[in-house]
């Protein structure tokens, strides 16, 4: 039987070019995070069907990659029509991330602010920029009830994202209790409210006309449906659309929350010079988020490439007590595919140097080289390696690298001044 060489439906391989890139952008996240103090975990990427399947995932359950029990499980299970499955591969790191503080969390710090950097896996269709192998790039806290803890985190984000050339980012906030507070100023039953979100959620692709009509759908009274849309319209037309929200709804709870998104905002405009919004149609479909959500969108693309909120009750399903906690991840496969299409080069990497000889030069000269290559190689990348037969091409390939700087050594006089240089 001959084997398959092309990649399993959705997934890729990567070639060098990019991986290069890849790795040079993780290792400026990761430089940062880790300065602001945030600790490097890892994680299974098999997890119990009982915690992928637990209704937090939102649609990404629908999306999971199943692992059949093995051996006599396995046949026990065909036998009496028992369920066929026991685990499956993580779709997200936040599950996984819950599970592990549960179970460790008497050996760790406390605040716990935590790093995580790893593939996740989703039977979704595969497409441009959308894999069903992928990784992502999180950073949580958990313990920090405040909203300092949204803080640390879009601060530390932001500096990353201060540091990329060429692209214009913004941060845009909402929270989940501002969507719940708007359906019930209209009287929504709250069995409703997912459903409302969802409709909500299209309104840049619809309009307030798509959603009116989506809200009918649903059967709702169209007294409140008109009421809900003249709400937004409403908010859309304030100058100040946090002051007008928490003026109209009249709650207490609001007006908190309205106070920490314009602390948020004020904060990140000043410390990072970044652009932080409100934005009351961010939904963030995760079931599991409690209070603010945000999400990173590229001005350049006018799409998102991160989000993230708060979602204090998870820990809760593990150990039976809520634990304050709240992450953001950067979209780190949406971010490579559009630093590829700019050929974005990162500031500061190593000089590369490809040295290029003729595989017939005395043996003791060679040696002598690879000695000097040895040397050069403290401080820069450096190729060693006889010319091809096409020298052309492979210079074309090594530049497509970076390589940009060759050293071509053709003789024995070429190979001595390289030497004692």
């Amino acid at each position: 039987m001959q084997l398959v060489k092309q990649e399993v439906k959705g997934m890729r391989d990567i070639l060098p070019k990019e991986k290069e890139l890849r790795d040079n952008i993780y290792n400026e996240i990761a430089k940062i995070y880790k300065n602001f103090g945030f600790n490097l975990i890892e994680t299974p990427i098999v997890e119990h069907i009982e915690n992928l399947t637990g209704n937090k995932g939102g649609e990404n359950e629908k999306l999971t990659f199943n692992i059949l029990k093995r051996g006599e499980k396995l046949s026990e299970a065909l036998e009496n029509g028992g369920e066929l499955c026991d685990s499956g591969l993580r779709y997200d790191l936040t599950l996984p991330l819950c599970r592990y503080f549960a179970n460790n969390m008497d050996n760790l710090p406390y605040p716990f602010k935590v790093f995580q950097f790893g593939d996740v896996f989703r039977a979704d269709r595969p497409q441009k920029g959308r894999t069903r192998q992928f990784k992502q790039c999180d950073i949580d806290i958990f313990g920090e009830p405040s909203i300092n803890g949204e803080i640390e985190l879009l601060t530390a984000t932001t500096s990353f994202l201060n540091g990329i050339k060429g692209l214009n980012f913004s941060i845009r906030l909402n929270d989940r209790r501002i969507l719940k507070a708007m359906c019930d100023y209209v009287g929504f039953p709250e069995t409703t409210y997912g459903d409302i979100l969802i409709a909500l959620d299209k309104l840049d692709k619809i309009g307030l006309t798509g959603v009116k009509g989506e809200l009918i759908k649903l059967g709702l009274e169209e007294v409140k449906c008109d009421k809900y849309i003249n709400f937004i319209n409403e908010v859309n037309q304030s100058n100040d659309k946090l002051s007008f929200i928490a003026n109209t709804i009249q709650s207490e709870e609001i007006k908190k929350v309205v106070s920490g998104l314009k602390r948020i905002i004020d904060v990140i405009s000043q410390v990072n010079a970044f652009n932080v919004q409100f934005d009351f149609t961010i939904v963030r479909g995760m079931g599991y988020y409690t209070g603010t959500i945000y999400e990173i969108y590229c001005e350049n693309y006018g799409f998102a490439i991160g989000g993230g909120g708060r979602y204090d009750n998870m820990i809760n399903d593990f150990i039976g007590q809520s634990v304050p906690a709240v992450g953001i991840s950067i979209g780190f496969e949406r971010l490579i595919l559009i630093l590829s299409e700019m050929n974005y080069k990162v500031e500061g990497i190593q000089e590369k140097v490809a040295i290029l000889f003729d595989e017939k030069l005395d043996n003791q000269i060679y040696i002598k080289m690879l000695c000097k290559a040895n040397e050069m190689r403290n401080e820069k990348v450096v190729y060693f390696n006889k010319y091809n037969k096409n020298v052309k091409r492979q210079k074309e390939v090594l530049m497509s690298l970076g390589y940009n700087n060759f050293i071509d050594i053709r003789s024995d006089e070429d190979a001595l001044k390289f030497i004692s240089e």
